[in-house]
């Protein structure tokens, strides 16, 4: 009797050539060398290229379509409030903060919330990384030069907000609706890593970008915990061995796309502006209620998380 083999569909929403999507088939090709002939493996590199939007891929995992999957975690705080925490502006200091933080009790803290609410287990987090601000209007300098400009924004209602502190009209929407409503300029402004800005095509339509810094997202890898659950048990732990490789090489994928996206953009004419200590601290402080509502919201858990992180990275005050 021929025994069928395990099938497994890796998608999310990037071209094949994206750090994401680089990541999803080294998962996928460590598996098949282990496995061989015991498993199935496809990949769907963007499911918007199917006509998903790219929000559709926390249903298509949870139901099971799709095995695994990634997202950035603010599409998931309407169904797990604590994720809110991590969409905080300014809330790490650095990528070797941030990555503290991600390996740490904070990422294990979040993946229990998420697994109690969704139909997941959660392997890893990627780096989306830090996002910056890029418009078509004009120069980005101080929360000022933001009033009345129209920008896109992810589904958090944190990140609606500090929008609305920095004097900005944010717009809650997916990615899919975003990028059209860019290039025909019925939105002013997004926030992205550069990586995404290039990806997407928006600095074909956006001159000016500030490295602000603001937000600093991850991007939980997330698995159908039924297919998961009913697998071998060398197959469940050769999978998270996967993806923990594949989060240290994302990463540092991550960091060659942001200078490469930076030369991108540069090259096509856009306008890089960095921020001096004076405009960055005026962002910082122009959305602290944020910071103090947070610690009445969540408690001091979170927070002393961070804070322990930012310890073991290095960074100091």
């Amino acid at each position: 009797m021929t025994v069928r083999p395990i099938e497994i569909r890796m998608g999310g929403y990037g071209p094949p050539h994206t750090g994401f999507s680089r990541a999803l088939k080294r998962i996928g090709e460590r598996l098949q060398q282990r496995f061989a002939d015991q498993i199935d493996v496809k990949y769907i590199w963007n499911i918007m290229d199917l006509g998903y939007r790219a929000d559709d891929i926390l249903g298509l995992v949870e139901s099971g379509i799709i095995t695994l999957g990634y997202q950035s975690s603010s599409y998931l705080t309407d169904h797990v409030p604590e994720l809110g925490f991590v969409d905080l502006p300014f809330l790490f200091e650095s990528n070797e903060h941030a990555r503290a933080a991600m390996d740490g009790p904070l990422s294990a803290f979040l993946a229990q919330k998420i697994e109690e609410q969704m139909n997941y287990r959660i392997l890893g987090w990627f780096e989306n990384g830090f996002r910056h601000i890029s418009n078509r209007l004009r120069p980005v300098r101080l929360p000022s030069d933001l009033g009345d400009m129209r920008i896109r924004v992810l589904p958090s209602d944190v990140h609606k907000r500090t929008f609305e502190l920095l004097g900005a009209v944010p717009l809650r929407m997916d990615l899919t609706e975003a990028v059209q409503m860019i290039g025909d300029g019925t939105i002013d402004a997004q926030e992205n890593p550069l990586t995404n800005t290039v990806v997407y095509g928006v600095h074909k339509f956006h001159r000016f970008h500030t490295l602000t810094g603001h937000f600093y997202i991850s991007r939980p890898i997330f698995i159908n915990r039924d297919q998961f659950e009913s697998w071998p048990e060398e197959l469940q732990t050769e999978m998270q061995v996967a993806v923990t490789d594949a989060v240290a090489f994302q990463r540092g994928a991550a960091v060659e796309e942001h200078e490469g996206a930076r030369r991108e953009i540069e090259a096509a004419g856009g306008e890089i502006i960095a921020l001096d200590a004076v405009q960055h601290l005026a962002f910082v402080d122009a959305v602290q209620p944020l910071h103090t509502e947070a610690l009445t919201t969540f408690g001091t858990v979170m927070f002393d998380h961070a804070a322990n992180a930012r310890q073991h990275s290095g960074v100091r005050g």
